[in-house]
């Protein structure tokens, strides 16, 4: 009797699982960062790098001046996103001597990378990001019923006026008031900012947190 081959497996039809909300929330709070950082002049080289060794959020470069530096370097900045009231200080306990030692493994591997980096002076950089959920929008008030029959004394009006009204401009969408909170917002230290469902601030940036 011949061999029947072995079946494949179905492929999965389900959608595939959603992110936790932790790691929404960390995530955001790097994009922050991030954004923080190039309005602040740096540049970003790298983010959520990682190897053998570990993760590494943010690698910008940094130019003189950008939170007390004197020249030109190269950040290896860690971001800690915190909802109130943490027992580890917003994420700052949570740099442990061994985290330490990891990030500093993980910079080398990056450095290794990227020769051309050696020769600057680096340091290593912590964010703390507070996080809390965006409170929910005021509901509109409803419309008296006078106001109800003034539109519709205005559309009669308008359907009984000459069909020949100037046609919409193509990019007349686009001059349409945007909501505030869809805006870019500037981001500044200690400011809250919303992001998707959250509001975000950068509470505390922490220089060159620890040395190896």
């Amino acid at each position: 009797m011949a061999r029947q081959p072995p079946r494949s497996k179905p492929a999965p039809t389900g959608p595939p699982k959603g992110k936790s909300a932790h790691l929404v929330i960390g995530e955001l709070g790097e994009l922050l960062v991030a954004d923080w950082v190039r309005s602040e002049g740096g540049t970003v080289l790298a983010e959520r790098w990682h190897c053998v060794t570990g993760e590494l959020d943010i690698v910008a470069q940094l130019p003189p001046g950008f939170s007390g530096a004197t020249e030109t370097l190269i950040a290896f900045i860690e971001v800690k996103t915190r909802r109130r009231g943490t027992w580890d200080k917003g994420g700052l306990l949570a740099i442990t001597p061994q985290k330490q030692n990891k990030l500093w493994r993980t910079a080398q591997f990056f450095l290794k990378k990227h020769p051309q980096l050696r020769t600057m002076p680096c340091r290593f950089d912590v964010a703390l990001v507070q996080c809390q959920g965006k409170p929910a929008e005021p509901k509109r008030k409803a419309v008296t019923q006078d106001k109800e029959e003034g539109d519709r004394q205005l559309t009669i009006e308008s359907l009984n006026q000459s069909p020949t009204s100037p046609k919409e401009s193509p990019n007349s969408s686009d001059k349409q008031k945007r909501l505030p909170s869809e805006e870019k917002q500037p981001i500044k230290l200690g400011e809250a900012v919303v992001r998707g469902e959250y509001r975000l601030t950068l509470q505390q940036y922490v220089v060159d947190a620890f040395t190896l």
